[in-house]
């Protein structure tokens, strides 16, 4: 048995779209982030090849289920007759472009090879991922990373500590009608990791402003007006927020912890007071949320190579 497995929810730092391949799948260049904000989960070996959920996760039929099909692809991979039931507990939001379908998948990917003994590298395990979704092997992957293509070639980046306000208006976006949308900006200029490296300076370390942008975001803010009104409400408090991936969670970057909690405490006492009053135009938040970025994702020492 595992039990409280993580399974952190990401953040694009930034989103780049810079093409777009014949199939159809768009080229894109990000850096992605992990957060302590995570999914917990829990596995119990079965021996006669079941793979199970303990328990229904609403709005998610169990053949869209990222971590029934992973335990499905490991299983198949490697020919193992064992089984397993998995629980989860569902703390990153749906619908947030935090990618906690992605991350539960990699986490399960991760901790079923751990138990049931099956030995697969990170790199067969980042192959088994991929057919997931774009965002599984960056979490296989276990590290902050520079990612290019469909977001699968990934290199390794040392990212200075820095904490985030992570807020979720009252919305949620599935990604793929954001891609198909015909005003998507996919011809931004491609970029190095050495530009953003070169933009992580004083002022970076400082949490001061973020490279580039997401491309996403003008796409979401049209239509999800209730995104862009939670924009707009934070920045006019001093909180210069980003979308992550397709929203609709808005993040802040913060050199210090306590700085992101401060500002989350300034928008948790603002809207109490709101709430109170009539008439108030404050947009609503289904999250709001102070984390630290994380340097490494919490099961990167389970895969042995």
């Amino acid at each position: 048995m595992l039990y409280d497995v993580a399974a952190p929810a990401k953040l694009n730092l930034f989103l780049h779209v810079v093409g777009r391949r014949p199939d159809g799948y768009h080229l894109l260049q990000t850096v992605f982030r992990f957060i302590d904000l995570c999914d917990i989960l829990h596995f119990e070996a079965r021996p006669d090849g079941r793979i199970e959920r303990a328990a229904d996760l609403p709005g998610v039929p169990p053949e869209h289920d990222l971590t029934l099909r992973a335990a499905r692809a490991l299983q198949q991979a490697t020919g193992t007759r064992q089984g397993a039931v998995i629980s989860l507990e569902k703390r990153i939001p749906q619908g947030g472009g935090l990618g906690g379908g992605s991350s539960d998948a990699a986490s399960t990917l991760i901790a079923l090879n751990r138990l049931w003994g099956t030995g697969l590298s990170r790199r067969d395990l980042m192959a088994l991922a991929l057919p997931l979704g774009a965002d599984v092997p960056v979490f296989v992957f276990g590290q902050p990373a520079f990612a290019e293509g469909v977001g699968e070639v990934l290199a390794p980046l040392d990212l200075a500590p820095a904490a985030y306000l992570v807020t979720q208006p009252d919305a949620s976006v599935p990604t793929a009608g954001i891609f198909t949308d015909p005003d998507l900006t996919r011809d931004t200029p491609s970029v190095t990791i050495a530009d953003f490296l070169a933009s992580q300076g004083s002022g970076a370390k400082r949490g001061q402003g973020l490279f580039g942008r997401n491309d996403l975001e003008p796409v979401v803010y049209r239509r999800y007006p209730e995104v862009l009104r939670a924009a707009q409400w934070l920045s006019g408090r001093g909180i210069h927020a980003r979308m992550s991936g397709s929203g609709a969670c808005l993040f802040a970057q913060y050199a210090t912890m306590q700085q992101a909690v401060l500002a989350q405490q300034e928008i948790t006492a603002t809207m109490r007071v709101a709430g109170e009053a009539t008439g108030h135009t404050q947009p609503g938040f289904r999250l709001v949320r102070a984390c630290p970025g994380l340097a490494e994702h919490p099961l990167r020492n389970w895969i042995a190579r």
